[in-house]
């Protein structure tokens, strides 16, 4: 299972950490550098494409290659419209901080057809509306109130009963001039900007850990150490735990992919409907084709989900309405979501000063990205920044989301402790092939898994981020973290933050 963006690109072997090895010996040295950006997707580059552009010597590691993780796996949508989401920040938070929210999303997507047009970036960036909608009469009443709230904030949004889905509607909320685009596409030229401002980019680079050093921060990674000024933590889910705390502020979400050769012609406009089941769609280009995107099936990264719940849920919604189309792509991804839904920006603690975060950007990190590299160059330039207020990480408001707390603690608490003590759930020989579970072998819990062949693959099933029980994901073949959204392939090789160890590995020879 791959994504349609991974797949239509080919330029990540012009960075490589090769490069520098052809010119120094890795072994115990230090670069040096102003700014050291861990992670390179979406945020990590544009804060590295600002930065490198106001004259900062910037460096960029990433464990995996350029976007393969998130960014690589998103819908990349680009929208100021995130579900119903300005009556809840109105509500909660005040006017001026939901219209705030909104100009700040409103501006990335001016500034990311900015950098598309001074860079001449081709990555199929087009405008089109977007549209909350809802086939339910019981829905209606929630879609009002959210005009209401993006009315008053004075932005133009319509009601619309009419939309260019194979389906009828009851009414849908419209953003007009929102837009989508190919995210890899868009990284890589990213990245030869960053390139030809004299940033270094190097892929393949795990780093393990972060350590204040008088007045320089040092980087470790298995290839090399990095000396700067200033670091951006830009991994998805920040992998340093203390001090920062984040792991105990988000939680992860799984939801899947689809893109289908409809063998027709498509609607305009990306769309999103405003209740259970959720389902999301946009166009993409592929081989002189116009293909369909379908997303949906969301589930709290960890918990037990089925093809039929996941790609099969999605695949029965595209032959409902295209009974001969061509299933070509099914991927999925991770987002992190904050308990009370506002992303976390800026200072990572007040602890490690010239330290900063960008992370739990929802499901809309396409646009969030870009506000967030914005709060950070301004703070590193020393620049006060209108929006920044609202993406405080070091906020100690009222937990908004307490049922969602709750539902986090026991189960961090239940993976922690309590399902280590209990029995494992299969017996070795009920595992069919293709498929794993946790067994006891001599009192200790072990995640077994067999291939299609039969081949047993044995690993110690607890996360190497904070020892929690992992779980067995069967549509994906891999162990995930029910805590903190960790996820690890089958045969132990860790896939996704925020732990970056490989799980252990038994021998049943």
């Amino acid at each position: 299972m791959n994504s349609l963006w991974i797949s239509d690109s080919n330029e990540n072997k012009l960075f490589d950490t090769k490069l520098l090895e052809k010119n120094v010996n890795t072994q115990n040295i230090f670069l040096e550098t102003d700014i050291c950006i861990v992670g390179a997707g979406i945020f990590g580059l544009t804060c590295a494409y600002y930065l490198s552009k106001l004259g900062y010597k910037v460096t960029v590691l990433e464990k995996y290659k350029i976007g393969e993780k998130t960014t690589g796996h998103t819908t990349a949508k680009i929208t100021s419209q995130h579900g119903f989401f300005y009556d809840y920040l109105t509500k909660s938070y005040g006017q001026k901080f939901a219209k705030d929210y909104l100009e700040a999303n409103e501006q990335a997507i001016s500034n990311v057809k900015s950098i598309i047009d001074s860079e001449k970036i081709k990555c199929d960036f087009e405008y089109q509306n977007n549209y909350v909608y809802t086939t339910k009469k019981e829905d209606l009443k929630a879609i009002k109130k959210e005009i209401s709230a993006v009315q008053n904030l004075g932005f133009n949004c319509e009601f619309v009963t009419k939309t260019g889905l194979p389906f009828e509607i009851e009414g849908a909320i419209c953003f007009k001039n929102q837009a989508q685009f190919h995210p890899l596409k868009y990284l890589f030229g990213l990245c030869k900007s960053i390139q030809n401002q004299g940033g270094q980019i190097y892929t393949d680079t795990t780093v393990f850990d972060v350590k204040k050093e008088s007045s320089d921060y040092i980087t470790f990674s298995n290839n090399f150490n990095i000396k700067s000024k200033y670091v951006i933590i830009a991994t998805h889910y920040p992998f340093i735990n203390f001090p920062g705390f984040y792991f105990t502020k988000m939680y992860q979400s799984t939801s899947y992919i689809i893109a289908i050769d409809p063998k027709k012609t498509l609607f305009k406009g990306m769309y999103i409907s405003a209740s259970n089941p959720i389902f999301s769609y946009r166009t993409a280009k592929y081989k002189n084709k116009e293909l369909l995107l379908i997303g949906g099936g969301d589930h709290k990264t960890g918990n037990p989900c089925s093809y039929k719940d996941s790609y099969g849920l999605l695949e029965k919604e595209a032959k409902k309405y295209y009974p001969n189309c061509e299933i070509l792509f099914r991927w999925n991804t991770r987002d992190c979501i904050p308990l009370d839904k506002i992303p976390y920006i800026g200072a990572y603690s007040s602890m490690m000063p010239h330290m900063y975060v960008g992370t739990g950007f929802k499901k809309w990190g396409m646009t969030s990205s870009n506000v967030a590299a914005n709060i950070i160059a301004d703070m590193i330039c020393g620049k006060k920044n209108k929006f920044a207020y609202l993406f405080d990480p070091s906020r100690l408001k009222p937990i908004k989301n307490r049922n969602e707390l709750k539902n986090m603690i026991i189960q961090s608490t239940n993976s922690l402790l309590l399902n280590k003590l209990k029995s494992a759930n299969m017996n070795f020989d009920e595992i069919t092939n293709d498929s794993g579970s946790i067994v006891e072998i001599n009192h200790d819990k072990v995640g077994i898994y067999k291939n299609p062949e039969g081949k047993i693959y044995a690993v110690k099933p607890v996360c190497t981020h904070l020892g929690c029980l992992l779980s067995w994901n069967d549509v994906d073949k891999t162990w995930d973290c029910p805590c903190h959204g960790s996820r690890f392939n089958f045969d132990g090789k860790n896939l996704y933050d925020p732990a970056f160890k490989d799980l252990e590995v038994y021998n049943l020879e």
